[in-house]
């Protein structure tokens, strides 16, 4: 079997999961894995395929040629990383008033301590009281066995007093 990462985008309309789904299990293939969401009119998903080694390739253009009925398809081999054993989960969440950077902040931050990003949400939310935008994130952070999370957690606390934004690790 053979494991493939699939990522597409198309514009938002009943139907594409089935479209995708019906023609995943007309090549034997197995779904494994997903996300996928509505995001500005367009449906944009990524999954994880599991396939018969003799089937790949048949699958492989089944699915791009869907970008005739208007998904975008991109598919790559899954190449399962060892690092996630070296690694504990940690769950950071983030909330505070919409600016430009904020991503970009806690992003730099992380890498600079070698932490992966295994996970990210985002959203825009109004505020209760003030009406005013609310940038919301959850992300499911690996961080490797060395790294310090007293020290990680200075590390944002500083990041967050200069956004005004709050954060937390759990």
């Amino acid at each position: 079997m053979t494991s493939l990462v699939m990522s597409f985008i198309g514009r938002d309309k009943p139907g594409l999961v089935g479209l995708l789904s019906s023609t995943i299990a007309e090549h034997q293939g197995n779904w494994l894995e997903s996300g996928m969401s509505r995001l500005g009119g367009q449906f944009a998903g990524v999954l994880i395929i599991q396939v018969p080694e003799q089937q790949q390739e048949a699958l492989t253009a089944a699915l791009q040629s869907l970008e005739e009925k208007g998904l975008k398809v991109s598919i790559e081999r899954s190449e399962e990383a060892g690092a996630e054993a070296e690694s504990r989960a940690v769950t950071l969440d983030l909330i505070g008033h919409d600016k430009p950077g904020i991503v970009r902040e806690i992003s730099q931050a992380l890498a600079s301590m070698h932490i992966n990003v295994h996970k990210l949400q985002t959203e825009l939310t109004s505020g209760s009281m003030s009406g005013e935008q609310l940038f919301k994130a959850s992300a499911e952070l690996l961080v490797p066995s060395p790294v310090d999370l007293d020290e990680l957690q200075d590390k944002l606390e500083a990041i967050a007093s200069d956004l005004m934004v709050d954060i937390t690790l759990d």
